[in-house]
């Protein structure tokens, strides 16, 4: 159990003295408080002391100045290691504190602190730091040049629970070295990921600890011990963001996803306008909700009566889409907020993507004051589609379907728009968040994940508000769901433009990277990748098991399809006997039945249809990769016909497993892949890359779930 109130009496001194860090010695307490191991030490004020203390903790020795103003020791010349001898350790106090002092001459020096000297074992760095995104994170990492230069480290939401800490520890790209390599024992794993899990704890109960560093960390056979100890404290680092309940969000975003009733403040009957366009989209697109446009100098708009205000209009409205100048927001927000409205949607720019930050923080203080929620302001709307919903100026869609997409780029926001369409996506949902000023993604989630016309959330943001929040409820959503996520600005010219066209700081993306996947989220590396993730993951089966193999009319296809395994993190099955005997039986002698299978180019359609039927009918087998090779004995149309056909007859026997098919050939293999996603086989031309990558999506998803 962690001995609270002994870093509550250290931090109550640091704060009492004024001190923004503790002293090594108080650090040493702190670990001592939640059970992380130190070196043995003792401080001393004299040299004889010093002495004494050396003699009692045994040689050799290691000294480092004790000072609340001095955080660098080794800058300050004020850290000595190796001193193996009474004579060594009188000098090296002397040395120490002049060092110290000719460092900085108004240092307070509390004297010097005389350590145990450990040797062997491996060097690592365990830390946490308050991220300006995420909060409270731990940090794992090897010492010396790899954390340093390669950036070899891991991130973790604090606290973190003992697996989690495993699994940073495996997570580096050096984890081999912590295995033990060329003779040297592994590392005890297990105290690492106790250091790890007890430092998470630490600044999870004590959120004012904004740096804490553990470093290094010796980790050997029998144990990992803190070296040296850094702790910085800021008062500030334990705030946390206004935050509303499940609860309350459902209570907003119910009545914003399914009002009943929508005003539009600027409607026009002018064509070219936004508020016509958005008038027009609401009407055409089927909303069968009351439409009320409020525009003071009309009295019909589109056979509708308009108002001069919205406080005019009779009943309750859910939904105030706005339509006008930025600067005339805050005096109608105020007029939608005294009529009760769930929603404001902001499509003006003009805020704080401008610059206009004072405007933005005005707008969400006029919401907050009377309950509303604010979506924008910057946006092109919102689509929600079981309700025939089309609260935007682009275009309406009416392809209603189980994905749910938005974006917080309007630029984005139309590829998506224009993918759907093209693709014939089924969508439930298509949001833009723009600034993000009050709802951003964690609410969006909230919504669509007890919204039954939704199978799957993408997401496009540049930053996140409240990374904490989000992460949080990705992780229960992707228990129910697969929720994808573009993040933009991995690169730091990205997270530079990023900045610059939203006003967010992007963070950093290793950060993002590895809390994200915490999270449960699937991460696409790029936007045509989000989409066809978003498009292919619903139809895919839930695999059942890590076992994937590749059946292929064509060597090199096998190739390219195996390195795509590997590159999207599948396991492709080793044969086993009886199973090779199995496929040989359907295949020619100069064929493999390896994995992959090779059923070479010149075969019937028959051989296909028999090696993917063992394929699907075999227990051990839990997925299928299918190469495709244009051949006149086995045209593009053929082959997709029979793949749909066994596929189809093996589902209607209770056999579900995801299959993905690779087609090359001449322009034919355009229409047959169309045909065999439009039967739940996710296929495309020209690429082997594609169907592997929406495989390993799926995967990536039922592994974080728990499913496989």
């Amino acid at each position: 159990m962690a001995d609270r109130a002994a870093v509550e009496k250290i931090l109550a001194r640091a704060a009492a003295e004024g001190r923004s860090s503790l002293t090594a010695p108080e650090g040493r307490a702190v670990c001592a408080a939640y059970g992380i191991p130190t070196p043995a030490e003792r401080l001393a004020t004299t040299a004889e002391e010093a002495v004494a203390h050396a003699g009692d903790i045994g040689l050799p020795v290691v000294l480092k100045i004790v000072s609340p103003d001095i955080l660098h020791k080794t800058e300050a010349g004020g850290v000595l290691v190796g001193l193996r001898d009474a004579d060594a350790v009188q000098a090296g106090f002397t040395k120490i504190v002049e060092n110290a002092k000719a460092y900085d001459a108004g240092a307070r020096i509390l004297g010097v602190q005389v350590q145990q000297m450990l040797t062997g074992g491996q060097e690592v760095i365990i830390g946490s730091v308050t991220d300006p995104t995420f909060g409270k994170i731990v940090a794992f990492g090897l010492g010396g040049i790899l954390v340093e230069v390669l950036k070899d480290i891991t991130f973790r939401l604090a606290p973190t629970s003992t697996d989690e800490a495993l699994s940073m520890i495996d997570g580096i790209q050096a984890a081999e070295i912590l295995r033990g390599v060329r003779g040297s024992d592994p590392v005890d794993r297990d105290a690492l990921a106790a250091v790890i899990t007890g430092l998470g704890q630490l600044v999870a109960d004590f959120p004012q600890l904004s740096e804490v560093d553990l470093n290094p960390v010796l980790a050997t056979a029998n144990g990992a011990t803190a070296v040296d100890v850094r702790i910085l404290v800021d008062p500030e680092a334990a705030k946390e963001p206004v935050r509303f309940t499940q609860e309350e969000i459902l209570a907003s975003m119910n009545r914003i996803m399914k009002p009943a009733s929508v005003a539009v403040i600027g409607a026009s009957a002018e064509a070219g306008k936004i508020g016509n366009s958005v008038m027009k989209n609401l009407v055409d697109g089927g909303y069968a909700g009351e439409i009320h446009p409020i525009n003071p100098k009309a009295t019909e708009i589109l056979d509708r009566k308009a108002y001069a205000s919205i406080t005019d209009v009779p009943g309750d409205v859910d939904v105030a889409v706005f339509a006008i100048p930025a600067k005339f927001v805050p005096a109608a927000l105020e007029e939608v907020g005294r009529k009760g409205v769930a929603g404001a949607i902001l499509i003006p720019s003009g805020f704080g993507e401008t610059g206009n930050v004072a405007l933005q923080d005005e707008v969400v203080a006029i919401a907050r004051k009377h309950g509303g929620r604010i979506l924008g302001p910057n946006i092109y709307g919102y689509y929600y589609t079981p309700e025939n919903l089309s609260a935007t100026f682009c275009t309406p869609y009416d392809v209603k379907g189980g994905v749910a997409l938005s974006s917080q780029s309007g630029g984005i926001g139309m590829a998506i728009l224009g993918f759907s369409r093209s693709a014939k996506m089924g969508v439930s949902s298509i949001v833009g968040v723009g600034n993000k000023a009050d709802i951003d993604e964690d609410d969006l989630l909230t919504f669509f994940e007890q919204d039954d016309h939704t199978e799957l959330v993408a997401m496009h943001l540049e930053d996140l508000k409240d990374g904490r929040a989000f992460a949080e409820t990705a992780k229960r959503v992707s228990r129910r769901k697969p929720v994808v996520v573009l993040k933009a600005g991995r690169t730091s010219q990205g997270a530079r433009a990023a900045s610059s066209h939203t006003g967010a700081l992007a963070g950093d993306d290793k950060v993002y990277d590895d809390i994200l996947r915490q999270s449960g989220v699937i991460r696409a590396p790029g936007l045509n990748d989000m989409l066809e993730y978003a498009r292919g993951i619903p139809l895919l089966p839930t695999p059942r098991g890590e076992n994937v193999v590749i059946i292929t009319g064509a060597g090199g296809s096998g190739v390219l399809l195996s390195d795509a395994c590997v590159d999207n993190g599948l396991k492709l099955m080793e044969i086993p006997q009886d199973l090779d005997t199995a496929f040989r039986k359907f295949i020619p002698p100069f064929g493999a039945a390896g994995n992959p299978i090779d059923i070479t180019g010149g075969e019937p359609p028959s051989t296909y249809r028999n090696t993917i039927a063992l394929g699907l009918e075999d227990d051990r087998i839990h997925a299928l990769v299918l190469g495709y090779w244009h051949t006149i004995v086995t045209p593009p149309m053929v082959f997709a016909e029979l793949v749909s056909e066994v596929v189809a007859e093996y589902r209607a026997k209770g056999i579900h497993k995801p299959v993905v098919a690779s087609l090359s050939g001449d322009v034919e293999v355009e229409e047959a892949s169309d045909y065999l996603y439009d039967r739940g086989v996710v296929a495309y031309p020209y690429t082997t890359e594609k169907p592997v990558a929406v495989l390993g999506a799926k995967y990536r998803w039922a592994r974080a779930a728990g499913l496989l």
